[in-house]
């Protein structure tokens, strides 16, 4: 049997479990929290002045915090790509003889519930007066448009080291938000960049299980994929970010020193959630591997240790960089 098939049998194995990670991980609309229990209510005589002081509010807090709040809402906003890349992979179906299959269930599931994530985050920036939002729209257009290969092609396995990393980073992204929100007096924003972080916890929590399941069936090809990811490093969607009328490949570098800067996102934390990953998975006790899988655990348990040397190493740039995100709005 192929490894194409081989992973097909796998995803129809862990398929059958799916109504219950579904009543697990993930919680119905009307009983989720929604955009609207955090943002001022149009419909109340006090929305002007609730709007009013988070304008006063946002005042306090510099354009580092800015760009990386504006950075995350947009990778939240770029869910289209996420859900269409997903829905492609081997062993996902939405064409079956019953309609879709289980894990097209979960992948819709999964990206409505963070599609609330940027809806809220939108508004909450659009009302702070803060930043130029036709520029902002314009980014997160483009980067729907642009697409991205984080390099997995069709594998399942590949994909679901990705949706384990990439939770875990958007969780510490948005959880440091609340942090620095909360010291700067910004309760609404605190309280609603904790429970965001909370959803992205929950999901990170559901794809390792999912990788856990694939490790028990079929540890050496998971281990082999493991080592691709990272090997190759994560690619994270803002990598992708541009402006208008700019070429990809520029914006990122900058937003990626500010994100450092500002406390959001730091290099340090990849190698966090790369430690937290090994540990989740116990990549030291799988047993029952190839030769070549025992030698990708190997490097996989190294890694951590290696990057932490590099990363020591890193000086973070004080430069100004000019975001027309911030610039004075002109149309």
């Amino acid at each position: 049997m192929s490894i194409n098939n081989i992973r097909k049998e796998v995803m129809l194995t862990l398929e059958k479990n799916i109504d219950i990670f579904l009543d697990k991980f993930l919680i119905a609309p009307e009983k989720i929290w929604q955009p609207s229990d955090f943002l001022p209510n149009p419909q109340s005589d006090n929305f002007m002045e609730e709007v009013k002081e988070i304008r006063e509010i946002s005042k306090d807090l510099d354009d580092d915090f800015w760009i990386s709040l504006v950075g995350d809402m947009i990778t939240e906003e770029a869910l289209p790509t996420y859900e269409s890349w997903l829905l492609d992979l081997d062993g996902i179906t939405q064409r079956g003889e019953e309609g879709d299959n289980g894990w097209a269930k979960w992948i819709r599931k999964w990206t409505a519930e963070e599609n609330r994530h940027g809806d809220v985050l939108n508004k909450y920036i659009y009302l702070s007066g803060r930043v130029n939002m036709r520029e902002v729209e314009v980014t997160t257009q483009h980067l729907i448009a642009d697409g991205f290969d984080i390099g997995t092609s069709r594998d399942p396995y590949k994909n679901f080291v990705y949706t384990s990393f990439q939770e875990l980073a958007t969780y510490i992204s948005h959880n440091n938000v609340a942090k620095i929100a909360k010291k700067a007096g910004m309760k609404s924003l605190a309280k609603m960049s904790k429970i965001i972080a909370g959803d992205e916890m929950r999901h990170h929590l559901a794809y390792t299980e999912f990788i856990r399941q694939i490790f028990a069936i079929d540890p050496s090809e998971m281990m082999l994929a493991y080592l691709h990811m990272m090997k190759h490093k994560i690619v994270m969607p803002a990598m992708h970010l541009r402006e208008s009328f700019n070429d990809k490949g520029t914006l990122f570098d900058r937003f990626s020193d500010i994100a450092q800067r500002a406390g959001v996102y730091t290099s340090f934390d990849y190698i966090d959630i790369l430690k937290k990953l090994n540990n989740a998975w116990q990549i030291d006790k799988i047993s029952n591997l190839t030769d070549e899988a025992e030698k990708a655990r190997n490097y996989l348990m190294r890694l951590p240790e290696r990057m932490e040397r590099i990363a020591g190493r890193i000086v973070v740039p004080n430069t100004k960089y000019n975001f027309k995100w911030m610039n004075p709005i002109t149309i």
